[in-house]
């Protein structure tokens, strides 16, 4: 008998940068637990300038297609606004 293999989850985020709470970052990621992390220790050279940064929104999805196409989303102007007002 074969063991059931755990579902594969893909995370889209927005993070709050600490000390300048007016920016923001969006992202993607399949492992939410160590990407948080990554950002923190300056590895990633988007967010290295104003970190620390707190994770502000996380949104899961079963399906990596339709994770990236609202990551895509929330990367336009009306996506920003959206997450502005909604998130």
């Amino acid at each position: 008998m074969a063991l059931s293999k755990a579902p594969k989850y893909f995370y889209v985020y927005i993070l709050r940068s600490i000390p300048h709470p007016d920016r923001h970052y969006t992202g993607f990621t399949e492992d939410i637990e160590s990407r948080i992390p990554h950002h923190n220790s300056g590895a990633d050279v988007h967010t290295a300038k104003h970190r620390p940064w707190r994770l502000e929104t996380c949104i899961t999805f079963s399906n990596r297609e339709k994770a990236l196409a609202f990551e895509r989303y929330l990367k336009s102007g009306s996506g920003r606004e959206f997450a502005r007002r909604h998130l």
